[in-house]
């Protein structure tokens, strides 16, 4: 057979701003490719090397087809029972509440190592090389897999579609070529990008930070990839770009300017949202609170500190949160409270859905499936009116010892089965509403005008000293916490 190649042309500065500027209009895209099919000859069972090309033929999940919703009662485990896309709970459908999304670092880049033993995933379409080729292939999984999933977004960090080059001029072609074909595929199978991110962590370049790094050079590296990564997001119709600083932080204050790095921070922030109106990029910035690792102090601990950061460099406007349930429980809070903190400063953006394991003290990126802690999240979720344009990403990752291709879907299934019982549980308390009158009477003595001047901030001290003197000693009424617990429970 014979062989065929693609041709590609990276485009200069120029026409890349202009083709990303919507007041600018050329007819130019930002990558612009001349492609030829290219000859298929691996077969889908093969494990190994498969050549230079993406050369595979047939489904990367043969067997498996289109999961669909057969009801609680089903018995298949590549079923749906609880999650079924086009139900509608509280006037919007399920699908709607939820906008799911698969994490590619997770799903495509997971390979089961961990500190203490090497990668335990060997799966049939790999390689075992981070060729551009073998990029593509996995782009090209990662479609069927959607597919078959039945969710209508993914999610990408730049390094985990498309290798590391030399130079950033050839990395960042490299990116264009792998964005330029899930833009296709894209189009295709009528899918979106819930959010884009850069990977600024891994490369060693990045270990004392990144916008937070002491060396000047890196930071106007981390510019760099940022600027790129976000013009790929805004190419590909992202609807949200996530900001993570593994590594803005310290190890030790002893050989840290916090003051200066916090700064730092700020300005490169700010620098990220000039270049979201410059580029026409109507998407929510989002900020990820993680407490620790890797490093020993993260600067976006919590919602709460991360928020008062915002608050301090004038940045409340321009971000919103991604809250992820294994870091609320990492940084000593429940991930409900962290959604609540998010919800009630108007910070609330997207949620990465996963867990941790009590008894492990750190990420474990677990696919999450306690229906009580379920429920609570989609209580959050439906007080804040549903959380679009984010959603819910799951950044969560096989176990180790889970070693099946079938294993991707079953994973995902459980998260949106478990996700979808949680809104049924937490409509049901909605409908109910014996939960939200508790409250209600909980707090009703501040439901009077006097109550309403304390709430207005009308009542002064010497106005309150007087009433407390003609009342008395106050009545301090049960909380009903036991009975709240077993409302709760009524709806599990």
């Amino acid at each position: 057979m014979k062989d065929t190649k693609k041709v590609s042309r990276n485009l200069s500065e120029n026409e890349i701003q202009e083709s990303l500027n919507p007041s600018i209009s050329y007819g130019v895209s930002v990558f612009c490719y001349a492609v030829i099919a290219v000859s298929q000859t691996c077969p889908a069972t093969n494990v190994g090397k498969c050549g230079d090309q993406d050369d595979w033929v047939g489904e990367f999940f043969p067997g498996i087809s289109k999961i669909k919703y057969e009801g609680p009662s089903s018995k298949n485990p590549l079923s749906f029972k609880w999650y079924n896309a086009e139900e509608e709970i509280l006037g919007k459908k399920m699908k709607d509440w939820f906008r799911f999304s698969v994490a590619f670092w997770h799903t495509f880049r997971g390979t089961g190592g961990d500190p203490f033993g090497a990668p335990t995933k060997h799966w049939p379409w790999e390689d075992g090389t981070n060729s551009l080729s073998m990029a593509k292939r996995r782009m090209r999984a990662n479609f069927e897999f959607i597919h078959k999933l039945g969710v209508d977004f993914w999610c990408f960090h730049d390094r985990d579609i498309a290798p590391d080059a030399p130079t950033l001029e050839e990395t960042n072609a490299n990116l264009d070529e792998v964005v330029a074909l899930a833009q296709e595929l894209q189009t295709k199978g009528k899918k979106s990008v819930l959010w884009g991110t850069a990977q600024l962590f891994m490369h060693p370049r990045y270990m004392h930070g990144a916008a937070t790094s002491s060396e000047l050079g890196v930071y106007a590296y981390a510019a760099a990839q940022v600027k790129k990564a976000m013009e790929v997001t805004h190419y590909l119709g992202g609807e949200n770009y996530v900001f993570w600083g593994g590594r803005e932080g310290y190890q030790s204050l002893l050989n840290t300017d916090m003051e200066r790095e916090l700064d730092h921070l700020a300005r490169f922030l700010e620098a990220a949202v000039a270049h979201k109106e410059k580029i026409g990029f109507n998407g929510t910035l989002l900020i990820e609170p993680k407490p620790q690792e890797p490093t020993k102090h993260q600067y976006d601990w919590d919602v709460a500190t991360t928020a008062n950061f915002l608050r301090k460099y004038g940045l409340i406007g321009e971000f919103k949160i991604n809250v992820e349930c294994n870091h609320a429980t990492l940084s000593g809070h429940s991930c409900h409270h962290e959604l609540e903190t998010a919800r009630i400063n108007r910070l609330l953006g997207n949620i990465d859905a996963n867990t941790g394991d009590p008894q492990v003290g750190w990420d474990t990126d677990q696919f999450l499936v306690d229906i009580q802690e379920a429920t609570m999240i989609m209580i959050s979720v439906i007080r804040n009116d549903g959380i679009a344009p984010g959603g819910f990403n799951f950044d969560a990752k096989l176990r180790r010892e889970s070693t099946d291709v079938e294993d991707l879907f079953i994973a995902h299934i459980v998260g949106m089965d478990t996700m979808a019982r949680g809104l049924r549980n937490a409509a049901k308390l909605v409908q109910d509403g014996s939960l939200a009158e508790l409250v209600r009477k909980r707090y009703q003595s501040f439901d009077t005008e006097i109550g309403s001047q304390i709430e207005a901030g009308k009542a002064d001290f010497d106005f309150l000293e007087k009433k407390i003197k003609e009342w008395g000693e106050p009545k301090v009424a049960s909380a009903k916490q036991e009975l709240a617990e077993m409302i709760f429970q009524s709806a599990m």
